[in-house]
Order: C-alpha cells, then structure tokens, then sequence
C-alpha cells in the first residue's frame, strides 16, 4: 500500500535539470500534492527514498551507486547508509523480512568474496560489478577508513537486527563478524602514532596524510576502532588523534545558541548525521562535550542562520533551510553558513528531524507540498536546489538519500540508535573511550 502510494504521488524523474516554481518577488505558494497527515508524509518519504537502495541498488553487488549517473560505480559509505536503510524498510513493511535479507545476503557476499580490501578497509568507491577499485583521485586509489567506517556501521547494525537462529541469518552474521574483524584499525595509526589517518595506498603509502580529526563526520572511526575485536585503539588515540586534547571544542554563541564543538557557525550538517546514523547522541557525553546538546544546536544555528539569510537569497526562511553537503549548479560543495552559495539540500533539514523536529518537519512539507512538483522525483526528493536562480538538480546521491530514511526512523523510532548500540563491542569501546550514555544495553 504505501510503494503505491509513493507511486501515484510521485512524479517522474526528470531526464534534466528543471527550473523550480519561482514567481516574480515570491515562491507559488500553492499545493502541488494533496495533503496527506504527517505520519502518511513521513512513510511516503521514507519508501520512496529507499527505492534509491533496493530499485537502484547495483545488479550485481547490491550496492549502492554512488549517484543515479554512476553506472558501476557504488559507494562503500553510501552502502552502509543503504544497509541502514534497508532494516527500517523491512521493520515498517515497505519490503519483507525474506527480501531484506536476500539483499543483504548478495552485498555481504559481494563485499565477502569480490570487493578488494587494504589492511581489511575498503575503498572510498568500488566497480559494483567485479570489486575493483574505483580510483577516488589520483592519490585516493585504496583504503578510506572512514567510508569503511560507515559501511561497517551499517553491516554492524544489520548483525543485530538479522538475529534469528536460522541457517541463512547465523552465516550473515558470521560473514559480517568476518569483514568487521578482518578491518586493521590500528594500522591506520600510520607507524604507532596516536591518531587514525583516513588514508592508505600501496601504491602512494601515507601520502595524502590526512588525519582523522574533530570536529566533523569521523568520530565514527575513532567509536569502531575502540571497539574492535581484532585491531583496538587505546584511548590515546580518541584523545590526542580525534579530540586534539580539546581542541575541537568551539563554546561560542552564533544566533543565541552555543555551539559546544566544531568550527564557526557548526559547518555542513552532515557533521551530526553521518556518525550518528548509528551512534545514539540523546544523552551521550564524554569530557569534551554531551553530544545531544552538539548535534541540537548545530541543527539550530544552521536553522536560523537560513531565517536570518544575511546574503539575501530567495526563499531562504524558517520553512526553506538546510545547508550540508551536496550538488550546486555545474559542480558540487559542502555549503554551510561559513561556505554559502544559495543552495538548500532537503537532506540537511529531514535528517535533522531527531534534534529539531518541529524545524525539520517544517521544512519536508514546504519541500514536499510547495516545490514538490519540481523538486519530487523517482526516488524522493532531487539533491538540492536553489530557489534565486530557479535551478534544481536531476541527481541523487547515496550519501544524501541514506540519512534521509535513517534518521527519520531515528526520529519516529529510534530503531537504528537501538540496534547499534546494542552491539556488545561498542558498548564496551565507548565506555572504554570515556563516553557515558543511557542507550547502553548494560
């Protein structure tokens, strides 16, 4: 019943970019949908999002394309936001509990057998058809731990919720105990240092020499690498590496809101999504921040930096904000407050839902009921758009639909905080790392 409702209220794809309903001094304020209640909107938006994971997914792997024009080209960070996904559709009904699993089964399997790894991580981009790597850039030709990061969070987060005593569930758990435990995560250390660095090549050693630092989207590599069977960190490592000893800490006040990390003004807003698809903020803590208080005022700040618009874009409003990373016209950026180009992703606003509901749910409507026949597409909403220049994109991208879908179930269910934080490794690596949290099972 709801895919096909998503069908009869969506419109097609465009086959280009389309210009948005602008009229001359404002926006055409009419309904472009019937109105639907807010718990029919949300499964709406929801299903029709994961079709860019289950009607898109790769023929062959499973996983996820990196963008609707990637061909081949899948995503390993992407496909873990897709595995995500994937358990809130099986958990509402959207697809059955057999087909959830036979996906997961051909990704795992694909993952398990074709994609090539480094020191147990995976490339930032693999060819989905036969798993070799899919070059990044020139240097960024092998391991990414942070895109390996995200996808074993989604692989972590599918060992608890595919928990049955069968046959078919035992092995996919064991084959994802496998690529978890198979990840090096202290040779990401480059030669014992206190700190993860996000990349590694054979071919080009440490060259890149990118640390994994705070504030932004990699705490997540810092929680599996304390966590892991195989390869831990010591907290060392979290303290000097990620936190800089407190350096990440920001405590300024932007628009009557103090931001506890991070840079001026918070940054794009996937610094409070990607991380913590998994990882549960509401009451989480450690020396350096509580992580709720984070992630609530970085979604704040990006909000009324929009409402308060000091570039004067069109539209811009307590109904039409959300900065993040995403495509711009003939390119693409992480807009933020500090880097803003008049582009608003509907991916920042929908995956702030848990830590500003009322602002976020806002913003869907408008995005959905105003702009939704321009902006609504074959697989939910188009990446961005900007409403002064009339231009929205014809593209999706993985890492923009996944948090769409996983934090709106956040928001209505917590499901995906609970099975992540469930996992026994994660509760023990975190305390281990100083971190105190109520969604700790024990």
């Amino acid at each position: 019943m709801l895919v096909l409702l998503a069908m009869q209220l969506s419109c097609k794809s465009n086959k280009s970019e389309a210009t948005l309903p602008v009229k001359t001094g404002g926006i055409d304020s009419t309904d472009k949908f019937p109105r639907v209640t807010d718990e029919q909107l949300l499964d709406l938006v929801q299903t029709q999002t994961f079709k860019y994971f289950y009607d898109f997914g790769h023929p062959v792997s499973g996983l996820a394309r990196e963008r609707n024009t990637s061909g081949d080209v899948v995503t390993t960070g992407g496909s873990g936001f897709g595995i995500m996904a994937l358990l809130a559709a099986v958990d509402r009904g959207f697809i059955s509990h057999a087909d959830g699993l036979a996906r997961l089964q051909k990704m795992v399997a694909f993952l398990k057998n074709k994609a090539v790894t480094f020191h147990g991580a995976f490339p930032h981009w693999l060819n989905g058809a036969t798993g070799a790597v899919q070059p990044f850039s020139t240097q960024d030709n092998s391991a990414d731990l942070v895109e390996t990061s995200f996808l074993m969070e989604g692989l972590l987060t599918a060992r608890q919720y595919f928990n049955a005593n069968t046959t078919d569930e035992t092995n996919l758990r064991n084959d994802i105990n496998a690529l978890w435990g198979a990840v090096e995560w202290d040779w990401f250390r480059q030669n014992g240092q206190n700190a993860l660095y996000w990349h590694w090549s054979p071919d080009n050693g440490w060259a890149i020499n990118q640390k994994i630092q705070g504030w932004n989207e990699g705490l997540i590599a810092y929680v599996l690498g304390a966590s892991s069977p195989t390869h831990r960190i010591p907290k060392a490592v979290y303290d000097q590496g990620w936190a800089a000893n407190g350096g990440m800490r920001n405590g300024s006040v932007f628009y009557n809101v103090k931001l506890p990390l991070g840079p001026t003004l918070g940054g794009p807003l996937f610094f409070s999504h990607y991380s913590f698809l998994g990882i549960n903020p509401i009451g989480l803590s450690d020396a350096y921040a509580n992580y709720e208080e984070q992630n609530v005022a970085h979604s704040q700040i990006n909000n009324r930096y929009c409402i308060a618009n000091p570039k004067h874009y069109l539209g811009y409003s307590a109904d039409c904000w959300g900065l993040t990373a995403g495509d711009i016209e003939g390119g693409y950026t992480a807009s933020s407050p500090t880097n803003d180009v008049g582009v608003i992703a509907p991916t920042a606003a929908i995956s702030s839902l848990p830590y500003t509901p009322n602002e976020s749910m806002r913003a869907l409507r408008f995005f959905y009921y105003k702009l939704g026949n321009k902006l609504w597409g074959t697989y939910g909403f188009y990446d961005a758009f900007n409403l002064t220049t009339g231009w929205v994109s014809n593209s999706y991208l993985a890492i923009d639909q996944g948090p769409i879908v996983v934090m709106i179930e956040n928001y209505r269910s917590q499901l995906i905080w609970k099975l992540f934080m469930s996992c026994p490794e994660i509760n023990a690596g975190m305390k281990n790392m100083g971190f105190t949290s109520p969604s700790y099972c024990h």
